[in-house]
């Protein structure tokens, strides 16, 4: 099958990945213009830029609005039979999914219909899922709504975080879109399963205060999933006697009768112990403003913590 790929992100790239390794056909490579990027703020590739490069792709284009002219009229010119779109950044008008026969056809990293939007590994981990997945869909106008054809389901382990996560699910997404475009061309018959609107959810965008850990309004299990879910970006941050502190990896304990919310009740060499709304909160390691990770208890020591010290809200 002759197929226009596109991606921005580090996730899309196994997909490229196995479409070069597949029988199908990678007519071009569609991605982001590049943006500046880190301190000096220097132009920058993105991933599968730079993936398309290593694998020898001549053409990528890079868009800065794939709905504006002449963009639609170089793909049409092309004569792809699909466009298979991963973690690219820009909505897709349904003109442009109308080009090619087989329309779009995205990889999603969610069990459809639950997750949909734009962060559907942060939010499933933030939520406390314990299964999470991929799925392969007709892509509509409308963000996540399309028709399924394929999906592989995925455990969520109590240790896994975005971080873990998301490289297991970009493999597993790569081995479903190649399926299903070798399915497609074998059943010229098949059709996607529409999805049902029972179960719903979305997947909205992260911000920073999404990050923002209240020991006095969240249980520590609901922090501790934060935490995992924000790990390593943007990250869970919470105020430690007034300074903000970014939490990198936290533990759930259980809590005493006597624990006060959003205070530190235990300093070990294991990390720092706050009492939660419900249980207790260990923080194992943490990045302080403007100096590297450490270990919690390492930080204790240099910041002087001492027992029934604040934790808040920043």
């Amino acid at each position: 099958m002759r197929v226009i790929f596109f991606g921005t992100s580090p996730f899309a790239v196994p997909t490229l990945q196995a479409l070069h390794d597949s029988a199908h056909t990678v007519l071009a490579v569609v991605t982001q213009p590049d943006r500046p990027a880190g301190r000096g703020m220097q132009l920058a590739e993105s991933a599968v830029k730079k993936a398309a490069r290593a694998l020898g792709y001549e053409t990528v284009l890079q868009p800065e609005r794939v709905r504006r002219k002449p963009f639609p009229e170089e793909l049409a010119a092309l004569e792809p039979d699909a466009l298979v779109v991963v973690s690219f950044g820009q909505i897709i008008p349904q003109r442009v999914l109308d080009i090619p026969r087989h329309g779009g056809i995205n990889v999603h990293a969610s069990l459809l219909p639950r997750w949909r939007g734009a962060a559907p590994i942060h939010r499933a981990i933030m939520a406390g899922d314990t299964e999470t997945g991929v799925a392969t869909m007709r892509m509509e106008a409308t963000l996540d709504t399309g028709p399924v054809f394929l999906e592989a389901r995925l455990p969520i382990t109590p240790d896994d975080t975005t971080l873990l996560l998301e490289p297991r699910l970009a493999e597993a997404g790569a081995l479903l879109l190649v399926q299903t475009l070798d399915r497609l061309e074998q059943e010229p018959g098949w059709e996607p399963t529409p999805q049902r609107e029972e179960g719903m959810t979305y997947a909205t965008m992260l911000t920073r205060e999404d990050g923002f850990l209240d020991p006095t309004a969240e249980s520590a299990a609901l922090l501790a999933n934060r935490v995992r879910a924000l790990t390593p970006r943007p990250a869970g941050v919470l105020l430690l006697v007034g300074k903000e502190v970014k939490v990198l990896e936290a533990q759930v304990l259980q809590g005493e009768e006597q624990d006060v919310p959003g205070t530190v009740v235990a300093l070990t060499k294991a990390g720092i112990e706050l009492a939660t709304l419900a249980g207790r909160l260990r923080l194992v390691t943490v990045q302080p403003v403007g100096k590297p990770v450490m270990a919690a208890a390492a930080y204790a020591n240099g910041a002087r913590l001492r027992l029934g010290d604040l934790a808040s809200r920043p």
